[in-house]
């Protein structure tokens, strides 16, 4: 009982830590709005409020802050869900949402449709696409193993990131370096600041369509952790259970890369903090990682903004707290054998 009450605490306040975090980046910024003008332009929109406040303070708040602040919780929560759910599928600790490619894959599309001088939906779109078909070309390959399927799986994914790697290294070999190139290697590094509506409406479905699936079968992912045969012997289909784990994970990354660019280390971190917090119990875990992977991510996005003059690519911070943390977790479990 008192494991449980400490869970539920710990869970409370991480639904405050989001809370806070969410309302706090509204302020924050080049131009700072006070929390009284932020909660009486908010409920504007739902109740009669007297304006009193320049006009400027809703172009801010609703263009350019609430799609960004929303992308971010979005981005933070999915890549934490899809990382949880592939260290569980796959029982290895060291894997995130790239493990099969997705991430290269969106990579790639999005530095070809740069290089091509594509629109900027034309470029999430090329991206989300090859994400996809990166995947895609993975469980095909994998599906041609045939005694060891995990594996086959983790071997193809590496191989086609390899590839699709490499494929983005000749693009930027070949681009021009005074236009082109500048602008693929600054998009490769992530970056949540050109985020507009049509990018809100464009990632959100698709990242919110893979979360759902991943948070109700959080039970099954349990069972897959203990081993195939114990999972079929209490009658889950573990075949089923992680085609659709890695069908909705690859969504989440494909969706989330063709927006923001390459964010790494979100989901590899976030799951082990989540761990723990509350225990390996994907219950409790999976809904703590969607709540600190989607605070870790607004955070850090606070930060991208604030701590220089021009914006430092969000992809540069994440592998900046990620890495230290993830040395230290190393070392801290080292430690214990």
């Amino acid at each position: 009982m008192a494991d449980k009450h400490r869970v539920r605490v710990r869970l409370t306040a991480m639904v405050v830590l989001f809370a806070v975090c969410f309302f706090g980046s509204f302020m924050l910024g080049r131009y700072p709005i006070e929390p009284w003008t932020l909660i009486r332009v908010l409920a504007s929109r739902v109740i009669p409020v007297t304006p009193d406040w320049p006009s400027q303070v809703e172009t801010v708040l609703f263009n350019v802050r609430l799609p960004r602040v929303l992308m971010a919780a979005l981005i933070g929560a999915g890549l934490a869900a899809a990382g949880a759910a592939y260290q569980g599928i796959f029982k290895n600790p060291m894997v995130s949402p790239d493990v099969l490619g997705a991430s290269s894959g969106a990579g790639f599309g999005a530095a070809l449709g740069l290089f091509l001088s594509f629109s900027y939906q034309g470029v999430s779109f090329l991206a989300f696409v090859l994400g996809l078909s990166a995947v895609g070309a993975v469980c095909l390959i994998s599906s041609r193993v045939k005694y060891n399927q995990t594996l086959g799986l983790v071997l193809a994914g590496m191989m086609i990131s390899s590839l699709f790697t490499a494929a983005v290294s000749f693009l930027k070999l070949v681009a021009d370096p005074n236009n082109t190139l500048p602008v693929i290697t600054y998009w490769l590094m992530g970056s949540l600041a050109s985020i507009r509506p049509k990018d809100l409406a464009f990632a959100a479905p698709w990242i919110i369509g893979g979360i759902i699936p991943i948070y109700l079968l959080r039970w099954k992912i349990n069972v897959l952790t203990l081993g195939e045969e114990e999972a079929r012997c209490i009658g889950v289909n573990t075949s089923a259970v992680r085609l659709a784990v890695v069908l909705c994970a690859t969504l989440i990354t494909s969706a989330a890369v063709s927006v923001s660019g390459l964010i790494g280390w979100v989901g590899l971190v976030i799951p082990h903090f989540a761990r723990m917090l509350v225990g390996s119990d994907y219950r409790k875990m999976l809904p703590a990682s969607l709540l600190l992977g989607a605070s870790f991510l607004l955070v850090v996005d606070n930060f991208a903004r604030l701590l220089a003059t021009s914006e430092i690519p969000i992809g540069i911070l994440t592998a900046f707290v990620g890495a230290p943390f993830f040395l230290w977790l190393i070392l801290r479990e080292g430690n214990k054998l």
